[in-house]
């Protein structure tokens, strides 16, 4: 599904209140003399986008359009604020200043990876009646632009009754849908929307229903999908996944490996639902792909975002991506070989044609990968095969001697190639390693000077693909 995702760009617009996450970052070796309390040594302050900000990070980093639609105050905060959303090139012209409110700036002191305490600085009163009237005219001005809206409330008083209603009724009659991270436990004003994302806890307050078990569960999703008159209603379950139900109760488990925090994880599922909808996936894909979502992010400190890549590398960790997210272009392996290289990851490079697979493939390919983190395997093309081994050559076509290696537990990637040698590939991806099999002992190996290190593998003996075929044919018993 993640790669069907990557020449998608749906625009979304996301109302709500746009806010500041600032972190402070140290240790903590002694306790105050003055009082009871920690001293924190901070080593580092970053801020990023938080509240309906987060839902823009996330929507940006999957790769959307993104357009945001908020009220903000006329102090450094909101300055500050603008020049974020600027720098990730998002369209911010339906964002109203407005003279006396404060922007909102949550700080958090963080001490060995945990919270010690946060402070706030914000307004939380309704916004002022001309601010949501200059912003809905604006919205409807532009409402055909917009494939989906995210309203992402955080009770800071942009998301009023009348606005809140008077953006989804502009929606509706556009056929644009609507998806709500609600707040507070009455959810009149989200009436008419495509789907809400509350938690379990969050629908409990709503609905006056105690989610225990399944029956439960059902009763609280039907009501909330009757009451709010919405297409349909949708639980976050935490680490039990999510549930929906439209005309029926669908669960989706959920894949999170480990959790360190939980921080933004609602904006994260709020706009994957939204991306993947809204570039044309069903809303059970879109329900598996926000859980993969999430499931990336609550393994990273503080509200995080996540991309399609991430997304990819995690769905394979749980043995769950399909063999063709790990066939790769020349341009997608660049990408990703940029990032793994950020991340400190040994790269691994290896080549051949690999016709039919046998056991001296696989015990090669897995010693390859023992030699680094990342193993990526350079794959002749079928023309480039016909050249090499002559013209009864390749046996099986490129797609599935790719599909095949890409199935191996020890190969991350492949990457065909239509030149007789991968010497291009090799010097743009500048392997740490590069391995060759043992009958090159002593011969010179192509693209050598782009890697660090070059590694000779022995292959198993009387294990090759021509032994294979002449057994087939029935001109060798070995």
């Amino acid at each position: 599904m993640i790669t069907s995702l990557r020449d998608k760009h749906p625009s979304v617009l996301v109302v709500g209140d746009l806010m500041i996450d600032h972190y402070l970052w140290g240790s903590c070796e002694r306790i105050s003399p003055e009082a009871p309390v920690q001293v924190v040594d901070i080593q580092k302050e970053t801020t990023v986008l938080g509240g309906a900000g987060n839902v823009v990070n996330n929507l940006v980093s999957l790769g959307a359009n993104v357009h945001v639609a908020s009220v903000i105050g006329d102090d450094e905060n909101g300055k500050e604020l603008l020049r974020m959303l600027e720098n990730i090139d998002v369209d911010t012209s339906n964002i109203i200043t407005q003279k006396g409110r404060k922007t909102s700036k949550k700080s958090r002191v963080i001490a060995s990876n945990q919270q010690i305490i946060r402070y706030d600085k914000e307004s939380k009163e309704d916004v002022e009646l001309s601010s949501s009237v200059s912003l809905a005219r604006a919205i409807e001005k532009d409402i055909a632009k917009y494939d989906a809206i995210t309203l992402s409330d955080y009770g800071k008083g942009v998301l009023t009754e009348r606005f809140t209603q008077n953006i989804i009724e502009i929606a509706n009659k556009n056929g644009t849908k609507v998806f709500v991270d609600p707040k507070g436990s009455d959810y009149s004003k989200y009436k008419g929307a495509y789907t809400l994302t509350p938690n379990k806890k969050e629908a409990s307050l709503a609905t006056g229903i105690e989610i225990e078990n399944e029956e439960s569960l059902k009763e609280a999703l039907v009501k909330l999908k009757r009451e709010c008159a919405l297409d349909l209603s949708l639980i976050t379950l935490s680490e039990d996944g999510i549930a929906i139900f439209d005309e029926q109760l669908r669960r989706f488990p959920t894949v999170a490996k480990e959790v360190y925090d939980v921080t933004g994880a609602g904006d994260t599922v709020i706009a994957s639902l939204a991306f993947a909808i809204s570039s044309g996936k069903s809303i059970d894909e879109a329900c598996v792909f926000a859980n993969l979502a999430a499931g990336v992010v609550v393994g990273k400190i503080g509200s995080a975002t996540v991309t399609l890549d991430e997304i990819e590398e995690y769905e394979s960790a749980l043995h769950k991506s399909s063999s063709e997210s790990h066939i790769k272009t020349f341009d997608e392996i660049a990408r990703l070989v940029e990032r793994y290289k950020k991340e400190g990851k040994k790269i691994v490079f290896t080549n051949g044609c690999f016709d039919i697979l046998h056991v001296g493939h696989v015990k090669y390919l897995q010693e390859a990968k023992s030699f680094g983190d990342v193993l990526i395997v350079g794959l002749n093309s079928d023309a480039s095969v016909r050249r090499l081994k002559g013209p009864s050559r390749p046996v099986n076509p490129v797609e599935d001697r790719a599909y095949l290696l890409a199935a191996l537990e020890a190969v991350d990637f492949v990457v065909p190639f239509e030149e007789d040698t991968p010497y291009e590939l090799i010097r743009m991806i500048h392997p740490d390693v590069l391995v060759k099999g043992g009958d090159y002992a002593g011969k010179e190996v192509v693209g050598t000077e782009f890697a660090k290190e070059l590694r000779l593998v022995d292959f198993v003996a009387g294990k090759s693909t021509t032994n294979t075929i002449e057994k087939i044919q029935g001109k060798s018993l070995c």
